[in-house]
């Protein structure tokens, strides 16, 4: 099979992030490949850990969590320890649905999804602010989600 990210790869890759639940004879179809081929380039896209996974999207709102902050958390020293410490912490709040090391004033940024603010206000006070390496977080709140998850621009696979 030729390495991923050839123009087969970014055809198939492209029409998964639109429809995840797309029949192999249809993507097979869309890409214009056999089934069998099609089966394998995608279990090859698995396999490489460029197809990380499938899952259903939730809207948020309906789901009761209509809040959605971006919170900014600055940690007290700069370690791989901390680094550890602070991710292991934050990944286990159910409430965070992304988090990211970044450069600039904070250390991490952490987008959560709350039901209201009191919902906000236990989840900073009894779980991101208990962190012990954390000692400072603020927070930046989502008026009205424009875009959430697009899909990846592949333009740059052959």
């Amino acid at each position: 099979m030729p390495p991923p990210g050839d123009r087969t790869d970014r055809a198939i890759v492209t029409r998964l992030q639109h429809d995840g639940r797309m029949a192999n004879i249809d993507l097979a179809e869309a890409v214009s490949l056999s089934p069998s081929a099609c089966l394998r380039r995608v279990k090859a896209l698995e396999a490489s850990g460029i197809i990380e996974g499938y899952r259903a999207e939730v809207s948020r709102t309906r789901a009761g969590l209509g809040l959605t902050a971006f919170i900014g958390v600055r940690v007290e020293s700069h370690s791989r320890a901390t680094a550890d410490e602070i991710e292991r912490g934050l990944t286990a709040i159910p409430a965070v649905v992304a988090c990211y090391l970044v450069t600039g004033s904070d250390d991490y940024m952490v987008e959560i999804a709350a039901r209201d603010m009191a919902d906000y206000e236990d989840l900073l006070l009894d779980q991101i602010l208990a962190i012990p390496a954390v000692i400072a977080a603020h927070s930046t709140f989502a008026i009205r989600t424009v875009l959430s998850r697009g899909p990846l621009p592949l333009t740059h696979w052959r």
